[in-house]
């Protein structure tokens, strides 16, 4: 007898595996759907690029999602947001570059 095209059709069952950082509820009452609109009108506008003022819109929905405890309050470092350099010292790396410029990365370029 085969059991092709039986119950679970042979294959193993496979574990699901949870998301990196948890899950957290959906914004059910839209507590921070204007926040929301606005950062995804400017992903739009920008044609997906990682513009300085979405990623300002980006950092205040999170923040808006924090706040209301929609998603566990964390630093922006830790998500993705680099705080812009104070110090104007660079130093040279052996590739030639100084480490302002491989801070900077390219324009529109997600930095992780």
């Amino acid at each position: 007898m085969s059991s092709f095209g039986g119950p679970g059709g042979g294959q193993p069952a496979q574990k699901p595996i949870p998301p990196q950082r948890g899950s957290f509820p959906l914004d059910h009452d839209g507590e921070c759907k204007d926040i929301m609109t606005k950062y995804l009108s400017c992903i739009r506008k920008v044609k997906g690029l990682n513009n300085d003022q979405c990623r300002g819109l980006a950092k205040d929905y999170l923040t808006c999602r924090m706040d209301k405890n929609l998603m566990a309050k964390d630093e922006f470092k830790n998500l993705g947001f680099v705080e812009p350099a104070t110090s104007s010292a660079s130093t040279t790396t052996t590739t030639g570059t100084t480490d302002n410029e491989v801070d900077k990365g390219l324009k529109g370029e997600l930095r992780w």
